[in-house]
């Protein structure tokens, strides 16, 4: 059956990455359709995860790219303590060590593990 665990308790992975990647991407100003250049699947897929009528799933490109972008969203979530205008505001700001605007560099994967080491170096110094 699809989605269900051999252990039959707790949350699937799948169906938790899925939810902690659309409420990334809420959180951040992320819309749809740059969602899905990000982890790779169409507009319409993207609504279909926002709807709970699909998931990403396990062992896939888009279910990687999408742990990615959590993480993003986490570090940034941490450096910037929870405040959700400034996680924002950061996401479409010119940034120099990046080269461009965050949220232009998430369309990549280079860009994408780019942003972690930007950040995770950030988090470190903290």
């Amino acid at each position: 059956m699809p989605g269900s665990r051999e252990s039959g308790h707790g949350p699937d992975r799948e169906s938790v990455l899925t939810s902690a990647t659309i409420r990334a991407a809420d959180r951040l100003g992320i819309s749809g359709r740059r969602l899905g250049d990000i982890i790779g699947v169409s507009e319409a897929q993207v609504s279909r995860f926002r709807a709970g009528e699909a998931m990403l799933a396990e062992k896939t490109k888009p279910f990687e790219l999408a742990a990615l972008l959590v993480r993003v969203f986490r570090s940034l979530d941490a450096i910037v303590g929870g405040d959700e205008r400034s996680a924002r505001a950061w996401m479409v700001a010119p940034n120099s060590a990046l080269g461009a605007r965050p949220i232009d560099r998430l369309a990549s994967v280079q860009g994408l593990t780019d942003v972690i080491a930007y950040l995770d170096a950030r988090r470190a110094s903290i």
